[in-house]
Formats: C-alpha cells, structure tokens, sequence
C-alpha cells in the first residue's frame, strides 16, 4: 500500500508484510505504556509512530496500559495517558485495553507452560536467581528446584496464587536454557509473587506476571500485527518469540527502533519521578519538564509535538536531538498564528517633557506580519510610557544602539524620541526615570527628513498599562547529556526567573487562559490556565525568539 508519509525501515517491513500477504494484509499496532508515571516527550514519537503508522495503512492503532507492577501504578498515571494521547490528536475509539484485562488469560497460558514442562517454580531468591544466571561470558547453572515435575509446578503454584506463600518466596520461571548466550533466555522469570493491591483488580491478585510475559500475551490477544517497541528490548524479542511459539498463540513481529534522547534534559520516568518527589520541580506538569502536561503548560500545541516527531525520524541508532529541533518547532508554527503585542518585562518609565500633558493618542499596531487578514490594533500612546530597562544604557557599551543619553531611537509603531535627562535614585544611583522629547513629524515610526536610527524599541503606555507575572523558563539542565548518576548535579540553577510587575499593553487585559502572544522582541508566551487564580495573568514564556532582535541582544550583551 502507498502512504505519503516519509518511508522508513519500519514502514519498508510493513510494505513487505503487506505485499506478501502476512497478517491478511492489515496492520494493527498499540501504544503500552506502563502507568507508573506522566507521558514524556519520548512517548510522543512513539504515539506519533504507532497511530501515525495505523493511519496511512487504513489500519487500527489500540491504546493498552501495562499495569503488570501495582507497585509503582496508580489511577492518576492512567487519567494522564488518556488525556495526553488525545490532546495530541490520537483516537482509539473503544479501543482502551489494560493488560490486567487478561491476567485471567495470563494465568491459564502460565499453567499451559507448567504442564508443557516449559515452565516450573523456583524457590531461590533473587540475589541466587541473578549468582545462577551466569555473566556475558559464563554460562548459567540450574537451580535446584529446576527438576520439579510438572505436576509439583502445578501444585505450588495455585497455591501461590491461593496466597499461601510470602511475597518474594516464589518465582515461576521459563525452562529454557541457562547456558543460552541470551541472558534473557537463561529461565526469565515469569510470574511473582507480590501482595499489592491493584488500581482495576483491587484484591483479585497476590501473584503477577512480569511484564515480558504479560506484553507479549497482550500484543497476541488483542490481534495486534506489528509490535513497535524501542531498542532497549530487543534482546528481549528472542523472549517474545519463545513465549508465543511455545504456546502456540498468534505471533506478532517485534520491530525495534531507537528511542528519543533530547539535549539538556533526562527522559527517565524514575528520573523525573525523583525531581517531582523531591521538589526540584514543581509537580508533572512543571513548564521546565519535558512531559507531555509540562509541555502542554508552557504552551507547546499538538502540532509542533507531531511536526517535531515527524522532523526527527526513525532510525536503529540512539543518538541525542538537540532541544533547539524541538524548540524550533513551536517557533515556527507560532511565527505564522500568533498575534503581536507589547509587552515590558522589567519596566522603566519614559517621560516625553514635550508631549502634552493629559493627552493620549491611539496608534495603530500590526497582529501579524506574516499574516495580513489578520489586520490591526490601536495601542494607547500618552507622555509617559514604560520601556525595558535593558534598552536603557547611561554608558552604552560597544556596538549597543539603543537608548541612551544623547541618542535618537524609534519607539515601535509611534515616533522618534531622544533622550535628554536620565533621574536616579539619590541613594542606590539607580536610574529610576527617563526623560525623552520626541519628533512630531515622525509619527507611525517614519521620518519625513529620511534621516535613519540603529534601534526600534517597543514600549507601553504607562496610564493604561495591564500588570502580570511572567514566568521565563530556560533548559532545565546545564549540560547537554546530564550525568547518568549524579544527574541532580546538572541542574540548572536559572531554569525559572518570576518576573513580578510587568507592564503589558491594554489589550492583553482581555487575554483569555490558554492563549498564545509572540511578546515583540521577547518570544513567545501563553497564558497559564492552571496559574490563573483571582483574576491575576501569569503568562509562561514558551520559546524565545530567533531573529535579529535576538542577534542584537546577544552582540549588545
């Protein structure tokens, strides 16, 4: 079948599959992901994967958690998956499954083993199990309890499921071979015994199977043809093969590629369980996090996530993505839809001595300039405005051309000013204040002499300006790959500024939660629904911009 999408190894598999009739010519994948955590944006590839590969075949894509360990599973991790799944754009229709749908099934496959002599209860513990198996270079030893009949397995282990046992005493084990250069294949374990109560079964189950017995089975009952898993758990696919063909049960292809690993972040779920626990963060959906719900809070629409997936491929090898792929997807949707406003982050007052007093003009301001329809807006303009403190120098450094004593700038979309006298603080020396006159013929930011200026500012009317909080989010770790160990060290300390009193224009008082503004000069904001309390605006910055106005900040700095 043709499709339009970019092909890949995958999708050259499937085209094989398909031309050579296996599977009656249909694919069906899954998304599985396991409950014991929020979904990340290495979880979105795969989403992206699965149901992107579904889509172009006419095929069906099933949305199934994983629940094996109620250990670490909680309801919560369930809510989040469904809603991250279907804000990116995905449906499954009915199909919602959970492994735990099946652990009655599981259970017979597991006797069907015993009685096949493939299966059998081991009474060493853990650390014995790991000494038996043996290393890369030396094979593995039987455990003793390895000669159990099959009607001894059988016995002890609806007795363990009985709860007759404590939790750790028993194993069932595969009956393969301990001297197999696939450790994975020397006996894995198959079921254990854990008493905990489950999030769907509640009590049901003292006894659980492991996930590699369990995902298999899954994939097998629900019809599943393509198994697109990433490459950590291709040596488990001699495993995956083993247990189906030993059962007899239908056999889907395992299909490995290589998971999303991003710049100047971590994507373990353990790993950013622990920032949660341990506060360096401010829950799941932290702006800094790279989950899905963190990234959603900053303001990342469903679209960039899926043109970045798209952007990046599928390979076989694991290599880094530099966040900057990831950040240039949102910038370049949210170019092209975002309307402009002003905004000052760290305001400084403006008074224009020759302006006159109690007078207050409208001027006009372009939404988008990458978009015409999207017309105009009048900005109030008076004697006095506010303007960003960094735009103001008294001594102004090498090669920087904005504000400064003496010197003429364009204030955006209204008149040429000059700065005539600078006010400071009598006890600190901060300047507190600026004094400006400016150009009547110059107005919408034109001279009629032709006569040019190196800096356009943008700027806000001080009477009439809206006040927020603005919350600035930088890479949440320092270094590019963080230390695997010691990855708490690598935070970056700067990864959250709050800026209190910042001056927006009037209009973005009537700013609704969930909406995105490129702030001129400043990059691109969203207004945070879950901040929004008592009527009070937080907006997050979600990217900076990348243009000239960057370049200047940069060679100004």
């Amino acid at each position: 079948m043709e499709t339009t999408a970019p092909k890949n190894f995958i999708r050259e598999i499937i085209d094989a599959h398909l031309g050579g009739g296996r599977f009656g010519a249909k694919v069906h994948t899954r998304f599985p992901p396991e409950p014991n955590g929020y979904l990340h944006i290495g979880h979105a590839k795969s989403i992206c994967l699965n149901f992107g590969i579904a889509r172009d075949y006419n095929g069906l894509c099933n949305l199934r958690m994983d629940d094996t360990n109620p250990e670490k599973e909680e309801s919560e991790y369930v809510d989040s998956i469904v809603e991250d799944v279907k804000w990116l754009g995905f449906d499954w229709q009915e199909r919602l499954f959970y492994a735990s749908d099946y652990f009655d099934r599981i259970y017979e496959y597991a006797l069907a083993l015993i009685r096949s002599g493939k299966a059998y209860v081991d009474d060493l513990t853990a650390d014995e199990i790991r000494q038996y198996r043996g290393t890369l270079t030396a094979p593995g030893k039987d455990s003793p309890f390895r000669g159990r009949t099959p009607d001894e397995n059988l016995d002890i282990f609806t007795r363990m499921r009985a709860g007759e046992f404590a939790d750790g005493s028993r194993v069932l084990r595969a009956k393969i071979d301990m001297a197999s250069a696939h450790i994975v294949m020397r006996d894995p374990v198959l079921y254990r015994i854990k008493r905990e109560r489950h999030h769907r079964t509640l009590d049901k189950w003292c006894i659980y199977p492991m996930y590699d017995f369990a995902h298999c089975i899954s994939d097998s009952v629900e019809g599943i043809t393509h198994s697109i898993c990433t490459l950590e758990f291709e040596n488990n696919r001699p495993l995956y093969d083993w247990i189906l063909s030993s059962l007899g049960a239908y056999h889907p292809q395992q299909i490995e590629f290589a998971r999303l690993n991003l710049s100047n972040t971590v994507l373990s779920k353990r790993k950013l369980l622990q920032l949660v626990k341990e506060k360096y963060v401010e829950g799941w959906d932290d702006p800094r996090m790279p989950t899905l719900s963190g990234l959603r809070r900053r303001g990342y629409t469903p679209l960039s996530i899926r043109n970045f997936c798209d952007s990046i491929g599928v390979a076989k090898t694991d290599s880094i993505v530099d966040i900057a792929v990831l950040e240039n997807s949102i910038r370049g949707e949210l170019n092209s839809t975002c309307p402009r406003r002003m905004a000052v982050l760290k305001p400084l007052k403006v008074v224009i001595t020759n302006y006159p007093e109690g007078k207050t003009e409208e001027l006009e301001a372009v939404n988008n300039p990458e978009d015409p329809s999207a017309g105009s807006r009048p900005v109030p303009f008076g004697r006095e405005l506010y303007i960003e403190r960094d735009d103001f120098r008294e001594t102004p450094p090498p090669k920087f051309y904005r504000l400064s004593p003496g010197r003429e700038v364009r204030l955006r979309y209204a008149y040429f000013v000059t700065c005539v006298k600078v006010i400071k603080d009598p006890e600190t020396g901060e300047v507190t204040e600026v004094h400006c006159t400016y150009d009547p013929a110059t107005r919408g930011g034109d001279s009629p002499d032709g006569r040019k200026v190196k800096a356009t500012m943008h700027w806000v009317s001080a009477t009439e300006a809206v006040e927020a909080e603005v919350r600035l989010y930088g890479h949440l770790f320092t270094k590019r790959n963080p230390d695997d160990d010691d990855f708490k060290a690598d935070l970056n300390p700067g990864s959250l500024e709050v800026l209190f009193g910042c001056k927006l224009e009037p209009s973005l008082g009537r700013a609704l939660s969930g909406e995105r503004y490129q702030f001129e000069r400043l990059g691109y904001f969203y207004l945070d629904p879950a901040a929004f309390r008592d009527g009070k605006k937080v907006f997050n910055r979600i990217v900076s911009l990348k243009d000239t106005w960057a370049k200047i900040e940069k060679r100004s700095a």
